[in-house]
């Protein structure tokens, strides 16, 4: 047997509830009209995902209860799954019967907190016919990496419910659920379940998709459920959620996917296995009507699914979340333009493609601002990069004020700024031309850092670090080139200027803030930098695990010491986009105050 399923992979806005209900609303019709027998919603689709402390306030808790209520109402044939906040427990509104099942979670939390409020469930609700038919409880919540869910929820718990729709059994659960090996998905193959949904809000970071699809195969097999897993896509503060929902069947195989970085609404007819209940308490809910012969009665001129669409490439993907996340931040976030500070060199480049590519180039504003010692190339090859991007382009010198401010530090410290001093001054000028530009005109200033430099501490605080969003922040310098390269391809694809210029590409790093000045003075070269920083940050190898791997001991020594001694900088950075499984911020939250450090790695001999 198969059943018609269809996937909305919706970019929904946290908080906003009556946005969100629209399109699901909308997806849900789309549902159908395409004759599905069941349609999956996101995690938490009608909240966003991760709505985070508005969860302590309870009127937010009861608007978005009344917002799945509307969602119920709307419903006919077809079946919903729709991720929301519920109240459980004595001071909640769980009920009884089928929208309670697995719905009443132990009090496993001990913060005192936590009693004087009521006690809320990561939740998907079955709706049909006009109500809410059933309620699953998330029960493994994740308290690791850029997840806090231990903070907001309590676990689920309770005897498994299957739901037959179509005539099929179809067992729910959410995210963190189907990570588990034995766990709840496997759970509900044992039970009897022919098909298990998966509503997911699971965040972006390099090669997320290949892993979600191994796991996926493995849990179908050892389920011996096909699976429907409907991820979120979007950007949301920090975090990019790539989409790339799956279908798979019993086997493993692919079935059916959306496309990675953008909405989308995919219907699959997925292959079933002959099944019956073991065990479980099984809720009969209704679904579409079906011809005689057992077919689904389709609408007319309905079209085949499209096959899968084949994944991006590492780079490719990459490039596509920035976009993603930049577009959302600002569209979001209500910010009518950008604003970039341009060097001429590969970091500014790169944020100003992406913020092009993002929110157009009509909205993007970029600034050239050089000193006595920025060279001719900084501007020629910004402004060339502005024309090929069609993006607005200003020169405004700042050694006007250059000098007025030694004059003013020459008084205020006894001695003419130089040095460390002068060099910072520069960047900080630059700074307060942008911010000045922003309060102008509300363009957002997005920076120009990545993650090497943040790592490094190689960086301006109140200077180059000043904005309101970091684009790059968490790509290490070799990848830029890679994302710059990338972007030419696609435009040299299409027949187009490279819209980054050859000479960026070829010319040393440097920030330009004295004479004859290149990043490597001041850091290793980025081709042994960022190996070293990938282990240091993203593993938390220690130095050493490191000087034991083969790295230089001296080269180790030093990278540490920058990396540990920057950590007061990097709380003070702007929020940026996630890229990795260990990002600044959300992720990596190391003491400031903090007397540990990795002893000096030293020479044994030999």
């Amino acid at each position: 047997m198969v059943l018609r399923v269809a996937m909305a992979q919706l970019d929904v806005v946290v908080g906003d509830l009556k946005g969100n209900v629209a399109r699901i609303l909308a997806a849900l019709g789309r549902a159908e009209d395409a004759g599905a027998q069941l349609c999956v919603f996101p995690e938490l689709a009608v909240t966003g995902y991760p709505p985070e402390d508005l969860l302590l306030k309870s009127g937010f808790v009861a608007d978005n209860e009344a917002a799945l209520d509307e969602v119920a109402r709307a419903t006919r044939t077809c079946v919903a799954v729709v991720g929301f906040v519920q109240r459980v427990g004595a001071d909640g509104s769980a009920g009884t019967g089928p929208a309670g099942e697995g719905a009443t979670g132990a009090e496993t939390r001990t913060s005192a907190w936590v009693h004087h409020r009521p006690r809320l469930a990561n939740a998907a609700a079955l709706c049909v016919g006009g109500s809410v038919a059933g309620v699953y409880h998330k029960r493994l919540l994740p308290n690791y990496s850029v997840f806090d869910e231990q903070r907001w929820f309590t676990p689920g718990e309770g005897p498994a419910v299957l739901y037959r729709i179509g005539g099929a059994l179809v067992g729910v659960s959410v995210c963190e659920d189907i990570w588990a090996d034995r766990g709840p998905v496997a759970e509900l193959g044992a039970r009897g379940a022919q098909l298990i949904v998966n509503v997911n809000a699971s965040p972006y970071s390099r090669g997320r998709r290949a892993e979600r699809l191994a796991m996926l195969t493995e849990r179908a097999r050892e389920a011996g459920a096909a699976i429907v897993y409907v991820n979120q896509v979007g950007g949301q503060d920090e975090l990019v959620f790539d989409g790339a929902s799956l279908v798979v069947g019993v086997d493993g195989s692919l079935v059916a996917a959306g496309t990675q970085f953008e909405e989308d609404f995919v219907v699959a007819d997925v292959p079933l296995l002959s099944g019956a209940a073991r065990g479980a308490r099984v809720v009969e809910l209704s679904g579409p009507p079906r011809h005689a012969d057992g077919g689904i009665r389709m609408a007319s001129g309905n079209p085949p699914p499209p096959p899968p669409p084949p994944p991006l490439d590492p780079v490719g993907e990459v490039y596509a979340a920035l976009v993603l996340g930049t577009r959302d931040y600002l569209g979001k976030n209500g910010f009518r333009g950008a604003v970039i500070g341009l060097s001429g060199g590969i970091d500014s480049s790169l944020v100003a493609a992406v913020a092009a590519d993002a929110v157009g180039p009509g909205h993007v504003h970029g600034v050239a601002m050089p000193s006595r010692y920025s060279s001719e190339g900084s501007v020629t090859d910004a402004r060339l990069l502005a024309e090929r991007l069609g993006i607005a382009f200003s020169v405004v010198p700042i050694d006007t004020a250059h000098r007025c401010m030694e004059t003013v530090l020459d008084h205020a410290i006894g001695e003419p700024p130089i040095g460390i001093t002068d060099e910072n001054l520069q960047s900080r000028l630059r700074g307060v031309v942008l911010m000045g530009i922003s309060n102008a005109t509300g363009w957002i200033v997005l920076t120009t850092g990545n993650k090497s430099e943040m790592a490094t501490g190689y960086s301006t605080l109140y200077g180059d670090s000043a904005g309101g969003f970091a684009v790059i922040k968490d790509v290490p310098k070799t990848l830029v080139y890679d994302l710059c390269r990338h972007r030419n391809a696609q435009a040299a694809a299409l027949g187009r200027p490279e819209p980054v210029p050859r000479s960026v590409l070829d010319k040393p790093p440097s920030a330009e803030l004295r004479p004859d000045q290149r990043d490597d003075q001041s850091l290793p070269p980025y081709d042994l930098l960022d190996p070293i920083l990938e282990a240091y940050v993203e593993r938390d190898r220690t130095a050493a695990d490191l000087v034991a791997e083969g790295f230089d001991p001296e080269l180790i020594a030093r990278v540490v010491h920058l990396v540990d001694a920057a950590e007061y900088k990097r709380r003070q950075i702007a929020p940026g986009i996630r890229i990795t499984n260990k990002a600044f911020g959300r992720d990596r939250r190391m003491p400031i105050t903090n007397a540990y450090r990795t002893p000096r790695p030293v020479r044994t001999g030999g």
